[in-house]
């Protein structure tokens, strides 16, 4: 009997998670944490409240991220030249290095989780994604390129 559509994506959620955090748990970082860096490094210079906003969390939840995030020394937190009274956002050397590991953990996970498919059916899969994701009107919110998330 075929499962709907909502049990397979939080299977594969799931093993995402996992996935995550035994890759993660050396650099001293959680799968909720690989989020902000990777946003942060696709979008230095950015504000709290666009992070909150991009990875639809709420305020409070953001700064306790930001803040162990800047205590870890992954994230510097700076008052934005253009406005006194706002903060922005950079990765550090070690954040930079966590962005970079990130980009490596989804390639690897990604082959793992499809290497049962073929080429064609990898592509068909992506863009059935993709065109569920559009119509259901969202944005990619971790990648502004024209890369799958």
């Amino acid at each position: 009997m075929l499962q709907s559509f909502a049990y397979y994506v939080s299977i594969l959620r799931k093993d995402f998670t996992e996935y995550c955090s035994n890759q993660l748990s050396g650099a001293g970082l959680s799968p909720g944490q690989l989020y902000f860096i990777l946003y942060v490094g696709k979008h230095p210079g950015c504000a709290p409240g666009e992070l909150s906003q991009e990875l639809r969390m709420d305020a409070g939840h953001t700064n306790r991220s930001i803040n162990k995030l800047i205590k870890d020394g992954f994230l510097i937190q700076e008052q934005n030249p253009h406005d006194k009274r706002a903060h922005i956002l950079h990765l550090t050397k070690k954040g930079e290095d966590a962005f970079r590991l990130s980009h490596e953990l989804f390639s690897r996970w990604d082959k793992e989780a499809l290497k049962g498919l073929t080429n064609k059916e990898q592509e068909q899969l992506m863009g059935l994604l993709q065109k569920l994701h559009t119509e259901k009107g969202g944005t990619c919110c971790v990648r502004n390129d024209s890369q799958p998330c």
